[in-house]
């Protein structure tokens, strides 16, 4: 997908594609700053790898200037994680380009929610995402998640092992 509108007209127009294993080491260099002011968890290499099949990646003249994932956690949430955007381009429609992608993608994969945990509740908030509390899921499925090693799951649960990791953060959710 491309966009040949608003500031990236022209040959320089940004193009969001899925994420190829050649895209780990480019993602993990965009990312890399974010995880050093801790507003994304730091992972390990092999995480990116197992999960090179959620990422989108967004280029601009060949140059990988953004990336984000859309991770299932139930038949009905997924959480958008990894947003990252070059610093160079930010503001000029990158994140919106790639979000309003990672949605779409979680509506091809028919969950009805979307959760995030960010420090960028005015990005989220401007495309619907609102801050949540407490748990969003019944019981039995809290159990469910419990069960899992996913550190985003532990977050989306709010669980206290993690917050240590995720102070200042805010919990968000988009309806679809």
């Amino acid at each position: 997908m491309a966009t040949s509108e608003g500031p990236f007209a022209g040959p320089a127009s940004p193009a969001v594609r899925r994420a190829r294993a050649s895209d780990i080491r480019p993602i993990r260099e965009l990312v890399a700053p974010y995880v050093a002011e801790r507003a994304i968890v730091p992972k390990p290499a092999v995480a990116y790898y197992e999960s090179v099949q959620e990422f989108r990646v967004v280029e601009i003249g060949g140059r990988l200037v953004g990336c984000g994932a859309v991770h299932v956690m139930w038949d009905d949430v997924a959480e958008i994680r990894t947003v990252a955007v070059d610093p160079t381009v930010k503001g000029r429609g990158v994140g919106t380009l790639l979000l309003r992608t990672l949605v779409d993608d979680a509506r091809e994969l028919g969950v009805s929610r979307l959760f995030c945990l960010t420090f960028e509740v005015g990005f989220f908030a401007a495309h619907g995402f609102r801050e949540i509390e407490g748990q969003v899921v019944a019981p039995d499925v809290y159990a469910e998640l419990l069960q899992s090693y996913d550190e985003g799951v532990a977050e989306f649960l709010d669980l206290d092992r993690i917050k240590p990791n995720t102070l200042g953060n805010t919990r968000m959710l988009l309806q679809l």
